[in-house]
């Protein structure tokens, strides 16, 4: 099953959503803002992970 997590574009500060996809966990992914369109990079929590905070950056930082 796919869950949804909401965050904060790192440009714009405008909400978006990103889809968790079981095979994505641990992973860093990279999704364009919905409404800016400037790339963001996502830190997905591991499967074990304690911790299920998204860590988002804009691209490079």
């Amino acid at each position: 099953m796919t869950e949804s997590e909401p965050f904060s574009c790192p440009w714009c500060g405008e909400p978006n959503w990103v889809e968790l996809e079981p095979d994505d966990a641990g992973q860093t992914v990279l999704q364009d803002c919905a409404v800016c369109c400037r790339p963001i990079e996502i830190d997905l929590p591991g499967p074990d992970s304690a911790d299920r905070t998204l860590h988002v950056r804009a691209e490079g930082d």
